[in-house]
C-alpha cells in the first residue's frame, strides 16, 4: 500500500523539522516537501500533488487561511490547519473549516512549540484520517445570516393542558473530524421553538468550542451557547460541551422542583477524548429513555457507539449521517454496522428530520 504523501507548511524552520520528524516515524507516511509560507505552499501543492497538507495559520506574506482558500478552489487537497492557543486563532480556525479545512491541530504551547512530541499521536492519526477524505465534500460553506425558519407547530399546542414549560424530548449530537462543517449544516436549520434541548459534543480543545458556539449562534434561529456547569436545560437551546470537559446530565431539586441540569466534569478521557459522546449519552439514556434522540455525525473512531447502544436499550431513537456526505465515515459507520441506527440520512436532511421527530 502506498505511503501517505504529506506537504508540511510552517514559517518556522524548527516547526517544519519537528513536524517532519514526527510524521517520518510512521511507516505509512512520507513527507515529500516543506514550505515556509502560503505562496510556497500553493506552488508545491500544484507541483507535488500531496495527499495531505499540514498548514500553519499564522505566516508572513500569504498566511495559512488565504493559502487554504486558494488550494481548495484551484487544486483541492485535504488540509489540516495548525493553530496556536490564542483566542483570535480560535475564530480564524472556525473560518478555516468554512474554507474547506479537514481538521486542525492545536500546538501545545503556542506558534513555536518545543513540546510537539506531546501530540505526536494526534498528528499522525489526523494525517491518516485526512488522507481518506474525499475533497469534493469540502467545498466552501456559504454562511447565511439568521433566516426565517418555519416554526414548529404541533397538535399539543392546541391543547391548553400542553402549554407548559416542560419538555419531554432531548437531542444529543456527536461529531468529530469534519464536525464543525456538519454542524453548520444542521444547527442553523433548527427552529427557535424546537420542543427539546439539543446537547452537542464536538471533539475540540478548550477555547475553540466557545468560538464554534458563537459562530453557530450568529447564523442560527435557535439559541446556541457553550454549556456551563449548572445550566438548567431549556427547550429551543443548543448546548455545546466545552473543550476538555465531559458534559453529563443529572437531575436535582431546585426550589422544590426536579430539574435536568448540566454538569461538567474532568473525568478520565474516554477513547482518548474529553469531551466524550459516550459519557454524555450514558447520562442521558436512564433519564430520558424513549424520549431521547441520538445523532452521530462525521468523525473518525467510534466514540458514541457504546452510548448509542445504551440509548437504544432505553427505548431512544438513533440517527446517523450517511456515508455519502461524511467527511470521515468512522463514527457513523460504527453505529450503522452494529445495526443501531433507525435513520441513515445525508447531512442536508438531518435538521428536517430532527424537527419532525421532535
Amino acid at each position: 500500500m502506498p505511503r501517505i504523501r504529506v506537504l508540511v507548511v510552517d514559517d518556522s524552520a524548527f516547526m517544519r523539522k519537528i513536524i517532519t520528524n514526527i510524521l517520518a516515524e510512521s511507516p505509512d507516511i512520507e513527507v515529500i516537501g516543506k514550505a515556509r509560507n502560503g505562496q510556497e505552499a500553493i506552488e508545491k501543492v500544484t507541483d507535488l500533488k500531496p495527499d495531505v497538507v499540514t498548514m500553519d495559520l499564522e505566516m508572513p506574506g500569504l498566511d495559512g487561511l488565504h493559502a487554504l482558500g486558494y488550494i481548495m478552489s484551484e487544486c483541492p487537497t485535504p488540509v489540516i490547519m495548525l493553530s496556536g492557543a490564542e483566542s483570535n486563532q480560535a475564530d480564524v480556525t472556525m473560518t478555516a473549516f468554512q474554507y474547506g479545512a479537514v481538521d486542525f491541530i492545536l500546538k501545545p504551547s503556542g506558534n513555536i512549540s518545543l513540546d510537539m512530541a506531546k501530540i505526536k499521536d494526534e498528528i499522525v492519526k489526523k494525517v491518516k484520517a485526512a488522507s481518506s477524505v474525499q475533497v469534493r465534500k469540502l467545498g466552501f460553506i456559504e454562511e447565511e445570516k439568521k433566516s426565517d425558519i418555519v416554526e414548529v407547530k404541533s397538535l399539543k399546542e392546541k391543547n391548553d393542558s400542553a402549554k407548559k414549560s416542560i419538555f419531554h424530548k432531548i437531542i444529543v449530537i456527536g461529531s468529530s473530524t469534519g464536525g464543525p462543517r456538519a454542524l453548520q449544516q444542521v444547527i442553523p436549520l433548527l427552529p427557535s421553538n424546537l420542543h427539546a434541548p439539543v446537547l452537542v459534543v464536538q471533539h475540540m480543545p478548550p477555547g475553540f468550542t466557545k468560538s464554534l458556539a458563537d459562530r453557530l449562534n450568529s447564523i442560527s434561529s435557535i439559541k446556541v451557547r457553550e454549556a456551563e456547569d449548572g445550566d438548567i436545560l431549556q427547550s429551543g437551546t443548543v448546548y455545546i460541551a466545552p473543550g476538555d470537559f465531559h458534559m453529563i446530565i443529572k437531575q436535582q431539586k431546585i426550589n422544590g422542583d426536579l430539574k435536568d441540569v448540566i454538569a461538567l466534569t474532568k473525568g478520565v478521557k474516554v477513547q482518548g477524548v474529553r469531551p466524550s459522546i459516550d459519557v454524555l449519552l450514558n447520562s442521558v439514556a436512564p433519564i430520558f429513555g424513549q424520549n431521547s434522540l441520538g445523532v452521530i455525525l462525521t468523525g473518525m473512531g467510534s466514540d458514541g457507539t457504546d452510548g448509542i447502544r445504551k440509548l437504544k436499550l432505553a427505548g431512544g431513537k438513533v440517527m446517523a449521517e450517511e456515508e455519502s456526505t461524511c467527511v470521515v465515515y468512522g463514527m457513523p459507520r460504527s453505529v450503522i454496522e452494529q445495526k443501531l441506527a433507525d435513520y441513515i440520512l445525508p447531512i442536508g436532511k438531518i435538521a428536517e428530520n430532527i424537527t419532525q421527530i421532535t
